[in-house]
């Protein structure tokens, strides 16, 4: 009795390994059971100055597709397997946070895809480095404002109080270029509000905003929408202050510019009051709107 109950504990425990093991063997998707792995450090963006303006980007993540097929997105440097062996076609969308959000990355529509052919090897790691990109070919640069210039391309409206001013080429506040867009408020009720010079129209694509800011308050930014002639102001987002960081942001315009029946135009605004009586400043750069 002890021996037969023996071999039957032995014959199922001998079924739960091959049940095991088929299930190991399984965890990937057909025959191969050995991943390659393929190693990103980072995505650079080249930019030509004098037509796209500056190349700092604040590029988070890659959107990885093996011959058409989305992998997945990794947060970058990262180091990733894919259950393919052999020579495929390797595309790469960058990827940025919208708005500054953690929890909102996207792929960024305006920043050519990266293609490559690649051969993977089982169990070897196919190290890529440092990609490369590019403005795409049909991005449309609609406003670009790198305070490079004596006249700059906003204009301070009755509500403020203060103006807008130039860091020098040579002062540490300049991020890069000649120079850096400047407001300091000092005193209680003192107002920045500015407003881009130009009136935009509104495409049928996508639209954002990008801009490098460095901010010790919180600074609003948003658009002035134009809907059969009525003028509507929509705030988009409140700036953060950055700890005497410089950052780059994405600004998602599309949506807001949507929502509006009969829009047709838009402007960009920034707003802020000093309603305690600190030291504000404000340090704005390399201005973009871009579309299709």
């Amino acid at each position: 009795m002890i021996g037969r109950k023996l071999l039957h504990i032995l014959a199922f425990s001998f079924f739960l390994l091959l049940l095991l093991a088929q299930t190991s063997c399984e965890k990937f998707s057909g025959g191969q059971t050995i991943p390659a792995y393929l190693k990103i450090d980072s995505i650079r963006l080249t930019t030509d100055y004098s037509t796209q303006g500056t190349a700092i980007h604040n590029i988070t993540d890659a959107w990885v597709y093996i011959d058409g097929q989305l992998i997945g997105t990794f947060q970058l440097p990262a180091t990733f397997p894919i259950l393919q062996q052999g020579s495929h076609t390797l595309m790469v969308l960058t990827g940025v946070k919208k708005d500054g959000i953690a929890s909102t990355r996207i792929s960024y529509p305006f920043y050519q895809e990266i293609n490559k052919t690649i051969n993977l090897v089982p169990d070897k790691t196919l190290n890529l480095g440092t990609l490369s990109t590019t403005y795409a070919t049909k991005t449309k640069f609609i406003w670009r404002e790198d305070f490079d210039d004596v006249a700059i391309t906003l204009d301070t409206t009755a509500a403020a109080t203060t103006k807008i001013k130039l860091t020098p080429s040579d002062s540490p506040l300049t991020l890069e270029g000649l120079h850096s867009a400047i407001v300091e408020l000092d005193t209680v009720g003192a107002t920045f509000a500015c407003i881009s010079h130009s009136t935009f129209t509104i495409p049928n694509s996508a639209v954002f905003l990008e801009m490098n800011f460095n901010i010790n308050t919180a600074l609003l930014v948003g658009v002035y929408v134009t809907t059969f002639g009525i003028i509507n102001e929509v705030p988009i987002i409140t700036l953060n202050p950055t700890n005497d960081k410089w950052k780059k942001i994405y600004i998602d315009l599309t949506t807001t510019l949507n929502s509006y029946t009969g829009a047709t135009t838009f402007r960009v605004y920034y707003y802020l009051k000093n309603t305690t009586g600190d030291h504000y400043r404000i340090l704005l750069d390399n201005i973009k709107v871009l579309s299709f």
